[in-house]
Parts: C-alpha cells; sequence; structure tokens
C-alpha cells in the first residue's frame, strides 16, 4: 500500500520518468508516448512540442518508480483524489466558486468610482487628485497581493490561501463601509486590494490543476470575465447605488455578496493543488504504516524554508528571466491600463458633449460589457477547438512522414502552448480599430451610438488579448501557473494604477480624436506578437528555460 510498485506499462513507466523530472526541476524535452520507438520519433518531430510542465498533465495516472518503494503517486489511471479524475460537476462547481470571486473582487475596484463625490463633501475635502487616488489605491493593492498569495499557494495549498484571504477581503470591505475619515478609507481600500487578488492570482492555478489543456479554454474564458467585466459593470451599479442609499452602502452590498460566496467556498470548494494533495497522502500513510521514510513523487526534497524562499522569488524570476512572460505581461498591462484610461474620458464625454445625466452616463459603460461578452464567446468556442485540430494535423503530419505507423496510438496529441494563440490575432487587430472608431466618431460629434460601437470593438478585442495571453502563460508554466499569473497581476495592476493618472492631461492635450489615436497605434505596434510567439515561441521556451525555478 505504501509503495504502490506494481509492475506497469511502459508508458506508466515513461510517464512517471517525466513527473519525476519535473519534480526535480531538471530540464526536459521528452513526450510520453505508449513505446520507446514512439516517442523517439515523436521527439525527432519536435524536441519542444510538450513541456515539462505538460507531463505532470498526461501522466496523471502513472506509478512511482519500481526503484524506491518508499515513493507515494497517484493509484493509477482512475485514482478519484486525482483532480483530473473529478467528476465533471465538481470541476464545473469549482470553476463557478472562482469565477464568482474573481468577478466580485474587481467589481469592487470600481463601483465605489460614482460616490466619490459624495464622499469627498462627507469627509470635506476637494482634492481631485486625493478622490482618485482612493480609487485607484485598490488596484494597486492589486499589484501587491499576488507576490505573496502566488508562492504561498504553491508551498501550502490553493485553498488555505483563498479562505484566509476571502475573510480578510471580506473584513476590511466592512472596515471601508465604516471608515471615519479619507485617510482610513485609503488603507483600508489598500488592503482590500490586497485580499482580493487572492483569486485573480491563484484562480488560473486552480484551473489548471483540475482540467487538462485541451479542453482549458472555455474555464479560463469564465475566469477571464471577471477582471475585466467587473470594472465595466462596478460604475453602473454603483451610480444606482450611491444614488438611492449612499457610498456606504457600496461597500455594504459587496461585503453581503462576498461574505456569501466565500461561505460556500469554505464548504463546498476542494483543494487542487497535486503536490499538497499527495504530501496529504503521505501523511496519512506514515501514520498507517509507521514508515517515516514514504515521501511524495512531487516532493523536491528542499526544506520548508528553502522551499518558501525559492517560491517567493518564482514570479519575480518568471518576470525577469522569461521573455516570454515579459512580454506577454507587458501585452496585459497595456490592455489593462486602456480599460482603466477608458473610465476617465467615456463619462465626461456622455455628459458634456451628448448631454446625459449621471445614470444613462454609466450605462454607456455596457458597450464595453457587450464587447467583452462577444470576446468571451468566441474565444471559448474557438480556442479549444483550434489547439485540438492543430494536434491532429501534428498527428496525421507524423503519420505521413512514416515516422509513426498509422494504427499507433498517439497518446497525448503534441500541442504546443502556441496553439492557443490563434484568437489573439483577432484581438490584436480589434483593440486598435475600436480606439480609432471610438476616438474620432466622438471628436466628430457624430450620433451617440457610434462611440459606443467603438468601445464595444474596444472590448471584443481587449478580452481576446486578455485571455489569449493569461491562458498561454498558464499553459506553458502550468505547475507555476500561479507564480505566472502573479507576475502578470502585478505588471498589470501597476499599470491600470498609475497610467489613468495621464488620461486626462492626455485628453485635454490631444483631444479625442488623437488622445484615443495614440493609443490605436501603440496597440498596432504590438499587433506582431502574436505571429512572433506562433513562429518562434517554442525557440525561445527552450532558449530561456529557466532552471531550478
Amino acid at each position: 500500500m505504501a509503495s504502490r510498485a506494481e509492475t506497469q506499462e511502459p508508458a506508466a513507466v515513461a510517464a512517471a520518468a517525466a513527473v519525476t523530472n519535473t519534480a526535480a526541476s531538471e530540464a526536459t524535452n521528452t513526450e510520453i508516448a505508449p513505446s520507446a520507438d514512439l516517442t523517439t520519433a515523436q521527439c525527432s518531430a519536435s524536441e519542444t512540442e510538450v513541456q515539462h510542465d505538460q507531463d505532470i498533465e498526461k501522466a496523471k495516472g502513472a506509478a512511482p518508480t519500481e526503484e524506491d518503494p518508499n515513493i507515494v503517486f497517484w493509484d493509477g489511471d482512475d485514482d478519484p483524489q486525482n483532480p483530473y479524475n473529478w467528476p465533471t460537476w465538481v470541476k464545473v462547481f469549482n470553476c463557478v466558486l472562482i469565477s464568482a470571486l474573481t468577478f466580485v473582487t474587481p467589481l469592487a475596484s470600481s463601483m465605489f468610482a460614482p460616490g466619490v463625490p459624495t464622499l469627498m463633501h462627507d469627509f470635506h475635502t476637494t482634492s481631485p487628485l486625493l478622490g482618485s487616488f482612493c480609487v485607484s489605491v485598490y488596484v494597486l493593492g492589486f499589484a501587491a497581493g499576488p507576490m505573496i498569495f502566488a508562492p504561498m499557494s504553491e508551498v501550502y495549498g490553493r485553498l488555505w490561501i483563498y479562505n484566509c484571504a476571502n475573510l480578510c477581503f471580506f473584513l476590511f470591505l466592512i472596515a471601508c463601509a465604516l471608515a471615519p475619515d479619507m485617510n482610513s478609507l485609503i488603507v483600508f481600500r489598500f488592503f482590500s486590494g490586497v485580499f482580493g487578488s487572492a483569486p485573480l492570482t491563484n484562480g488560473g492555478g486552480t484551473i489548471a490543476d483540475m482540467i487538462l489543456q485541451e479542453h482549458r479554454g472555455a474555464a479560463m474564458a469564465s475566469f477571464a470575465i471577471g477582471p475585466l467585466l467587473g470594472p465595466i459593470i462596478g460604475p453602473v451599479i454603483g451610480g444606482v447605488v450611491t444614488n438611492a442609499v449612499g457610498w456606504r452602502w457600496v461597500f455594504w452590498i459587496i461585503a453581503i455578496i462576498c461574505g456569501v460566496i466565500s461561505i460556500l467556498f469554505l464548504i463546498f470548494a476542494r483543494e487542487t493543488y497535486a503536490p499538497t494533495l499527495l504530501q496529504r497522502k503521505v501523511n496519512r500513510l506514515r501514520k498507517e504504516t509507521g514508515n517515516p521514510n514514504l515521501r511524495s513523487k512531487l516532493d523536491t526534497g528542499l526544506s520548508a524554508k528553502e522551499h518558501f524562499s525559492r517560491a517567493i522569488l518564482r514570479p519575480i524570476k518568471l518576470l525577469v528571466l522569461s521573455p516570454i512572460c515579459a512580454i506577454c505581461n507587458l501585452y496585459v498591462g497595456i490592455v489593462y491600463a486602456y480599460l482603466y484610461l477608458m473610465f476617465t474620458s467615456l463619462t465626461p464625454l456622455f455628459i458634456e458633449v451628448y448631454n446625459f445625466d449621471t445614470v444613462h452616463a454609466g450605462l454607456t459603460f455596457l458597450g464595453l460589457g457587450v464587447g467583452s461578452m462577444a470576446g468571451v464567446v468566441y474565444f471559448s468556442s474557438s480556442s479549444d477547438k483550434y489547439m485540438k485540430k492543430k494536434a491532429a494535423e501534428e498527428k496525421a503530419a507524423l503519420v505521413a512522414s512514416g515516422e509513426v505507423g498509422a494504427d499507433q496510438d498517439l497518446s497525448p496529441l503534441p500541442m504546443k502552448p502556441e496553439y492557443r494563440l490563434a484568437p489573439l490575432r483577432i484581438g490584436a487587430i480589434l483593440l486598435p480599430a475600436g480606439f480609432f472608431i471610438y476616438g474620432w466618431t466622438a471628436y466628430y460629434h457624430t450620433h451617440w451610438i457610434a462611440p459606443i460601437i467603438g468601445t464595444a470593438v474596444i472590448g471584443v478585442g481587449n478580452l481576446i488579448v486578455f485571455m489569449s495571453l493569461q491562458l498561454y502563460l498558464v499553459d506553458v508554466f502550468t505547475t507555476y501557473a500561479a507564480s505566472a499569473l502573479a507576475a502578470n497581476a502585478v505588471v498589470r495592476s501597476v499599470a491600470g494604477a498609475v497610467l489613468p493618472l495621464a488620461g486626462l492631461p492626455m485628453y485635454d492635450k490631444l483631444g479625442l480624436g488623437w488622445g484615443n489615436s495614440l493609443l490605436a497605434f501603440i496597440a498596432v505596434a504590438l499587433i506582431p506578437i502574436p505571429w512572433l510567439f506562433m513562429k518562434h515561441g517554442a525557440y525561445l521556451r527552450k532558449r530561456f528555460e529557466i532552471k531550478n525555478l
């Protein structure tokens, strides 16, 4: 029972070896195949098709090596304790809970914005910069939290981090609702942003823990709705709530919603991180067998202090040493900042030029919302389908070349993470197109629906770019997806908090036409990135592989 070292099929042995290499953080370009001959054929076809993180996924049923009877791993292909083998409804329910959290926390970033004038009156403050900072400091909290929560989730597991962060987020929301002055509100807003960042940072890693690469697109699409749609819907709801019952009730409402979701999460959510689950199994077997030498297959052999130190530095190493991570973070940071830049121009435009009242001006954000939802529908329907199509083409090419037989089971299919970037090409083009439409229709004061159409196009492009690059990072750094997304969250949150401060001065100097055209030209300069990654991404992953991550 303790060793689980029965004789296995060659596929299982090969898979177990792949996982061993991964756990030890050793470089490997070997693909898993049913036989040594097939493995050789696949590797010769492409040395970078399947990364070591994917080996962990596809080796989900592998048994430990026969050489060491003290190694503990999953009990075969259908071990129900393995998150990949959970029933579909369990995976879906966990994804729904995570998506709900990732909707509420970004919602709180902008839902408070319409109440700022009332807040400033109540606190006898006249500084518009201080009022703006009271909103943006929450996003700065989004930048601080990921560097803590992502590494901790890769040391202690996902669930414990979620529950602690949810509780603290709930308490700081209540503190915001009861804040006696502006300074205390700013402090409470910052810490609510810090703890609210946990689901945004760790959610992608949780999805990667449960769902295999070829089915991950739709789940990640639902996860990405929150960070993009929450800030858009927030001002609409916040304006109505503030006018009806005051700005403090904005925080009370968010706290109530957060409390309900947190209770559901505490009761029903399950731990998904494989190293944590296997360590629990080791601890149980040590008690049952009295064998203190048992250890997890994914145990790195590091002490708790060394493990934590390495985990804390991991997001920084990814950000600094990985060109893929750095370029993705730059791109996502720009498009995320664009979303918050829109907030500085949209409301003044429709109030001053189109004579909308405050409530109707808030409704104009729905253009971005509708566009984002259209982007979700497109991405979720096309991403996984394209990956499977490309993988099947790779298999057909291997068969046609004679490197493998037509009757051989080429499993798993080679799925390069770059296959995930096909929708990005469309998003990269739609983003600048939307800014051109929005900027110049607003400049020439055309019918009010025209700039809203432009914002809808921006919403589609923004969502596709955001989703494609987020999921690409998850596919590339599967085991350490939380750290990769933490680095991403830091860059985009800093950009989202700082760059919008330049929005009003830019529009005052350049106007809506050329101001938005400047943003569009920057987006045009980024259009080659999808083609760059699709052609050279595999080389970049191999050339800049980070050792001892």
